[in-house]
């Protein structure tokens, strides 16, 4: 968007900066009648690297701008510095990807008087001293590591002291704070910060709600404070920010102090925002087609994470945190359609889904919870088995199929009351059956996405009791035994632990599900109510159940399954082709097969160890 700039602001501005600041007064006004301005939102690309060529001299008004080579961070230019130029002058396409690093305002300057303001001796100085500045921060960004962005500290990115006010502070006077120090949030508390007002804060519970301007600050700003310790890597807080649907987190020191507040801007460097992008879509769909359009672009955000790099544990979480993002949108849609629910309930995540495993091929293991508390009994069982019809229907349509094994909150079996969860879990753990198996190898595995109705207590307990049950333990321990993976392979076909050959390594089912069950073992035999595969790994060995190279083995074959899963997938669905799970070892390189033969190694050691634990019979 352009418009018509003020003629004294612009002079006074570009006046404290070079090379305008060495023009004399014609000069600067000429250059001045000339120029345009332009807005560009956050994350706009603004010259495209070997696109087209500039066609003006950019000057940053407010905001900052990325330079990304190839996706890889460059520069970060503020108020004041130029860009465009070297293209400008050459009339090639630029060197660079220029992108709005958080909402930009720009002077434009035209070709003609672009190359009059730099062909005279201060523009040639500017030249010459910022293509040395650039290049020198090109040289610091390879020495440091920078061009894997993803692994930096948090703590790098911390451009400026937090900005705190104290919670008796005025609405008015935090969004003139906001405003005059341009950032886009202040830290709320007397002391160390407790809370966080953000613009969106400000646009949600104040403007569109029609408060005071003098409502103190803290009855509208968010809480808790989400907080990072500045070492994390830039990649881990990505996730935080996804999975919290946030976008400011606070950052603190080693001694506990908040050293700033990152955006989620401040991290476009990285392919992953694109997940931001596709969460909010989903959260603000207006009818179940959007979600569903929405939902379909899971696959780019995916491979766009694949070709980045990331951590292929990593993209799984990013998966689901997507499906969960679906299947919220699809029960307040729901709601929105059958009115107010009969009282208060738990949509509950099962599986790869609770455990935030998730890839491009996947399905739906849920569960329902609910109190009848406005209506009879079965007015409250139709209005939620509606519910779950509508859901499981929207995210079918969006690409996460039914389960087969009728493990979804549609089927009477898996929707209950809360008095009756509590039940069959206890009859669950007390009693073998093939129930408790699909309890043991599914529903350990739960998490709450949607609801009020807190039910995940009742499961905590449970596994708390369980570890105290041995039957149970030994039940779930056999699970982790049975499935052995391959011994490895013979030219391009698969051995398998009877020394059948078969033509492709199905990855999840003989190397990721060995792991997960062996981590949620070792977790139930210890007591742990948590979900994640590598975080139950780790408290089993805090716990002395596994060794620490038992645990590093696994979390390391862990990886290694999902990165070669996760890249088969991908390669399928941009063929255009279904994805599966369903290897083919002719793909793998030398390297990659003997490290999956090393992987199937330490699963079996893993196994028989469990076994002899427990004293089980292992295959």
């Amino acid at each position: 968007m352009r418009d018509t700039p003020r003629v004294e602001q612009v002079r006074s501005f570009l006046l404290r900066y070079p090379p305008f600041s060495a023009l004399r007064p014609d000069e600067l006004d000429r250059v001045v009648r000339s120029i345009e301005i332009a807005f560009f939102p956050a994350g706009e690309v603004i010259l495209r690297q070997a696109g087209e060529p500039a066609t003006h001299l950019h000057v940053v008004r407010t905001g900052a701008v990325e330079l990304l080579d190839g996706g890889r961070l460059v520069d970060l230019l503020g108020e004041g510095e130029l860009f465009g130029h070297p293209s400008l002058l050459s009339g090639l396409g630029p060197i660079f990807d220029v992108r709005a690093h958080e909402d930009t305002i720009c002077y434009l300057i035209p070709r003609e008087e672009a190359e009059r303001l730099l062909a005279r001796p201060a523009g040639l100085a500017y030249l010459t001293a910022s293509l040395e500045r650039r290049a020198r921060r090109m040289a610091e960004a390879e020495q440091a590591g920078a061009g894997e962005p993803r692994l930096r500290p948090v703590g790098e990115l911390v451009r400026r002291a937090p900005v705190v006010v104290p919670p008796t502070a005025t609405v008015r006077e935090a969004a003139d704070l906001m405003a005059r120090e341009r950032i886009s949030s202040v830290l709320v508390g007397d002391g160390r910060p407790e809370a966080i007002l953000t613009d969106r804060d400000l646009r949600a519970r104040v403007v569109a709600a029609g408060l005071d301007p003098g409502t103190p600050v803290a009855s509208v700003a968010s809480r808790p404070l989400i907080s990072v310790e500045e070492g994390e890597p830039v990649e881990e807080v990505l996730l935080r920010m996804l999975e919290h649907g946030i976008h400011h987190l606070a950052v603190v020191g080693r001694d506990g102090a908040v050293r700033g507040v990152v955006t989620d801007t401040d991290l476009l460097g990285l392919e992953r925002v694109d997940a931001f992008a596709v969460r909010t879509a989903i959260e603000r769909a207006r009818g179940r087609d959007e979600v569903v359009a929405e939902a379909r672009r899971i696959p780019e955000v995916v491979s766009a994470l694949v070709d980045s790099d990331v951590d292929p544990v990593h993209v799984g979480r990013v998966v689901s945190l997507l499906v969960d993002a679906c299947t919220r949108r699809l029960v307040e849609l729901a709601e929105a359609d059958l009115g107010d629910p009969p009282g208060p309930y738990a949509w509950l995540a099962l599986g790869s889904q609770a455990r935030r495993e998730q890839a491009l091929l996947t399905d739906q293991d849920h569960a329902l919870a609910y109190r009848a508390e406005a209506a009879p009994p079965e007015e409250a069982e139709r209005y939620f088995a509606e519910l779950a019809a509508r859901v499981v229907s929207g995210l079918e349509a969006a690409g996460v199929p039914r389960c087969r094994g009728g493990v979804m909150a549609s089927e009477p079996a898996w929707r209950r009351t809360d008095e009756g969860w509590r039940r069959e879990l206890r009859r669950w753990v007390d009693e073998p059956g093939l129930e408790g198996r699909v309890f043991a190898s599914i529903a350990l595995d739960y998490r709450r996405v949607a609801g009020s109705l807190d039910v995940e207590a009742d499961f905590d307990a449970e596994i708390r009791r369980g570890a105290r049950v041995p039957g149970f333990v030994r039940r779930v321990g056999q699970a982790a035994v049975e499935l052995r993976p391959p011994t490895g392979f013979f030219r391009d076909l698969v051995v398998d632990a009877m020394g059948r050959r078969e033509p492709r390594l199905d990855v999840k089912h003989l190397g990721i599900v060995p792991v997960t069950n062996l981590a949620r073992a070792h977790a139930v035999a210890a007591g742990v109510a948590r979900n994640d595969t590598l975080g139950r790994l780790r408290a089993a060995r805090a716990a002395g159940r596994l060794s620490g190279e038992a645990a590093s083995a696994l979390e390391e074959a862990f990886r290694l399954l999902w990165q070669v899963r996760l890249d088969h997938q991908v390669l399928r669905a941009r063929a255009g082709e279904r994805p599966d799970d369903l290897v083919d070892p002719g793909a793998l390189g030398p390297i990659t097969r003997r490290a999956l033969k090393q992987a199937f190694r330490e699963i079996v050691r893993a196994q028989a160890a469990l076994a002899n634990l427990l004293g089980l019979r292992a295959w």
